[in-house]
């Protein structure tokens, strides 16, 4: 794994998982399921090369102070918030969130909203959520991570925190995969081989998703 992970566009990602969305629709196998699923990635020996890279991958950077207010970001976050208000009711704790999904997705080269999509089924948008595996947080990080490329005073209910090990991970799944979202989805979660999740994820995606038209005034609205 490289330095620094890979900013590839978000764009990159969509051609594949909307023939894999196509291919689940057709199955009629998605799921809109009301209750979160427990992550449960599985803890394998990794070579000192890979752990390196994901430590690499993993090391904190300082958001850009102005990055909440960048008119992309202030347009996607205007458009996804409405979205989220029943979930979580308070305004600036859900723009926080958008924000910093919006941040760590992109800077590891995942689209924001397959991130939601993972948050929506793995937490339900719950800071403080815990599977029966022990799986912690919005995107339900196994703490065996922490001891793996982490430090014992990172905190998993920390919101950065949470979606930085969730993006680094998953992006490792991705790249081991080739870029096969369907089975790194499989792997992030602890199902390799089942549909289950992937179809939940996607199912997800589709609840976030920003019509033209709200694109069009989201980012109106976000000009100076």
């Amino acid at each position: 794994m490289p330095d620094n992970i890979e900013m590839a566009s978000a764009r990159s990602l969509l051609p594949f998982f909307s023939r894999s969305l196509t291919v689940l629709l057709a199955s009629g196998a998605l799921l809109f399921a009301s209750q979160a699923f427990a992550g449960a990635q599985v803890e394998e020996a990794l070579a000192p090369s890979v752990v390196a890279g994901l430590q690499r991958s993993l090391s904190d950077r300082p958001v850009p102070a102005d990055y909440a207010n960048r008119p992309e970001v202030k347009a996607w976050v205007a458009a996804i918030s409405p979205k989220l208000a029943k979930r979580l009711p308070d305004e600036r704790e859900r723009r926080e969130l958008l924000a910093t999904v919006h941040y760590e997705g992109t800077r590891a080269g995942l689209d924001p909203q397959l991130l939601l999509g993972v948050i929506h089924h793995e937490s339900g948008f719950r800071k403080y959520a815990v599977s029966i595996a022990g799986a912690r947080g919005y995107m339900q990080v196994m703490p065996f991570w922490v001891k793996l490329i982490g430090s014992d005073d990172q905190n998993l209910f920390h919101l950065r925190t949470n979606l930085r090990y969730g993006c680094v991970i998953l992006r490792f799944y991705l790249d081991r995969e080739s870029g096969d979202l369907f089975r790194a989805l499989g792997r992030y979660n602890g199902s390799l081989g089942s549909a289950e999740y992937p179809n939940a994820v996607a199912a997800a995606m589709k609840l976030y998703e920003i019509p033209t038209s709200e694109k069009t005034t989201a980012a109106n609205s976000a000009k100076p």
